[in-house]
């Protein structure tokens, strides 16, 4: 039995050989290509999430600070906290990333907020006591790290993309995509609306 069965294990290693030898061929042709691409796509989109979400956390406390020592500046404050509402009503599930008009209405309300944001710290260099506050201190320096995340997240999903839409038009992958994933469409990207918006920003309190 031992020596029949022998020569039947041989030979499925043989028949079975091909088939491997297929699958590593194909492995270093970039078939997994796409899919990792549009992985790295989603997680990327997902930390930008986090960044604007984090910043709208922040605001706010933000704005309660600034209230107790600048009443008076009702004109800002309400600017912010409706430009805050504007952004956070923005639905950003991943269906976001295959809509390029709602992902430009994304950005440009973060982008209205961001410039109500500035608004609201050029007040306080008109308040001493506000500049001097322990607890505005600390909001300042966490929206000021806040706002460097955001850039770097905006940087890397940015990139994410732009590898991945180069990936469906460039060969292999032009080839992959037709042939098994079709059902994936170039993802929609940020657009630069300000000089060097890749970059981080250096924010001044």
């Amino acid at each position: 039995m031992g020596i029949l069965h022998k020569p039947f294990q041989q030979r499925t290693v043989w028949q079975l050989a091909p088939l491997m030898a297929l699958v590593l061929l194909l492995s270093g042709c970039g078939i997994n290509n796409i899919p990792t691409y549009d992985e790295k796509v989603t997680s990327a989109w997902s930390q930008v999430e986090n960044q604007y979400q984090r910043r709208a956390d922040l605001i706010p406390n933000l704005v309660e600070t600034v209230k107790g020592f600048a009443a008076q500046e009702q004109e800002t404050l309400t600017a912010v906290i409706e430009a805050r509402s504007k952004a956070t009503s923005i639905q950003v599930d991943e269906s976001i990333l295959n809509n390029p008009q709602k992902l430009q209405q994304f950005q440009q309300a973060q982008g209205e907020l961001s410039s109500a944001l500035s608004r609201l710290m050029a007040v306080s260099e008109r308040y001493p006591d506000l500049k001097s506050n322990q607890n505005f201190l600390a909001l300042q320096s966490q929206l000021e790290g806040t706002e460097n995340r955001i850039a770097v997240a905006r940087r890397d999903f940015i990139q994410a993309v732009e590898r991945y839409n180069t990936e469906l038009r460039t060969f292999p992958g032009k080839i992959w995509h037709s042939i098994l994933y079709s059902d994936l469409e170039p993802r929609a990207n940020f657009e630069a609306t300000t000089e060097n918006a890749d970059e981080a920003p250096a924010v001044e309190f």
